[in-house]
């Protein structure tokens, strides 16, 4: 295993919910990664962004690691759960906090 996955497989298994994405959750810098930190942060769940962008080390071994091509990438218990499409329809089914509390994240609850 190469150092980049050895980095990212500790990321994901180290925190309950990641947010592998291009800028900072203060500082999004695409508007894909805008969107999930926005869902992220409604739902009030605590979690670590990871700025792809600081490496295109990183930025390539995400891809490879979770086998999808596209930033941002959200995990949850070492768990990849998907791209902004996925977790805005998750989130807007009501499923993403369900999925959530189910994992057993805690969350602010329904706003």
């Amino acid at each position: 295993m190469s150092a980049i996955t050895d980095f990212i497989a500790n990321e994901v298994k180290g925190n309950d919910v990641v947010l592998f994405m291009k800028g900072t959750p203060g500082f999004p810098q695409c508007g894909f990664s805008g969107q999930v930190v926005q869902i992220l942060d409604y739902v009030g769940v605590d979690y670590k962004g990871i700025n792809v962008l600081t490496s295109d080390e990183l930025r390539q071994g995400i891809k490879e690691f979770s086998q999808w091509p596209t930033i941002p990438q959200l995990y949850v218990k070492g768990e990849f759960v998907g791209g902004c499409d996925i977790i805005r329809e998750m989130f807007q089914a009501g499923e993403l906090q369900t999925f959530l509390d189910e994992k057993g994240v805690s969350t602010k609850g329904a706003a």
